[in-house]
């Protein structure tokens, strides 16, 4: 913990990159763990364009069945613990894959969504964005006013990825000494690719993470005890930590 503690305080230009994983104590289903979504629900089906065009309405209530879901969940000690460490950096960034916005929710404010927000639709004809909240779910598939096909604004399989976030992602993660990874498996890629491009330049990685992933190997600190205790524990020590470095003058 305390070598932890250093790193973060030590850091110039800190990156917290999440996963599914740090949502899961809000009580949101992770995709690829033993009890994750895709296990009962085939992403071909669910989460392509292909399959959204080949069935719109059945797509779409299994997207507000989510959405109720995600309305109502409320950040974990995670979440916030990303929101209290922006607090003590100029340079700070969250670099998410989850379209849940609960990090946003927590109070995080520079928050780079690598796959889009549930919380919002685009026209898949005249690429309008609207809030979810704005559209009349009394007909589904719900039109954009051009008569095209509301979409969720997510990324699904076989789409890039936004070119905008990504860009400003990865300029983030050439410049960062420290990325603090948590609840990712890091196998999506392009976004996996983030930690390891802070390693290249020698920046130090932090996982938080109940199971061992393919980056595990080459971080510099593997943490599996993410109970909301431990959470606690680290933001007063990190809390501690920058006071004492103020007190000293630093």
């Amino acid at each position: 913990m305390e070598k932890i503690v250093q790193t973060i305080v030590n850091a110039k230009k800190l990156i917290v990159f999440t996963g599914a994983g740090i949502s899961k104590a809000s009580g949101i289903q992770t995709f690829r763990d033993m009890d994750g979504l895709w296990k009962d629900f085939d992403p071909q089906v669910y989460a392509t364009f292909d399959g959204f065009i080949n069935d719109p309405e059945k797509v779409w209530k299994w997207y507000l069945y989510r959405y109720d879901k995600i309305k109502q969940a409320k950040p974990n000690e995670g979440h916030y613990f990303v929101a209290t460490l922006e607090n003590y950096f100029k340079s700070f960034a969250v670099i998410t894959q989850n379209v849940d916005g609960l990090h946003q929710k927590a109070g995080s404010k520079n928050v780079i969504e690598l796959h889009g927000s549930i919380h919002r639709v685009k026209c898949i004809s005249c690429k309008n964005k609207l809030s979810m909240d704005d559209i009349n779910f009394d007909i589904i598939p719900p039109l954009c006013e051009c008569g095209g096909l509301l979409r969720p604004d997510v990324v699904w399989f076989g789409e890039a990825l936004p070119e905008k976030e990504l860009t400003y992602a990865f300029d983030f993660a050439r410049n960062a000494d420290v990325v603090i990874v948590i609840g990712t498996s890091c196998v999506v890629y392009p976004a996996a690719e983030i930690p390891y491009i802070v390693k290249r330049i020698g920046g130090k990685i932090i996982e938080l993470n109940p199971e061992y992933t393919q980056l595990t190997p080459y971080v510099d600190f593997h943490i599996s005890n993410l109970d909301s205790d431990f959470y606690k524990k680290l933001i007063s020590e990190v809390k501690s930590a920058f006071r004492e470095g103020s007190d000293n003058g630093e």
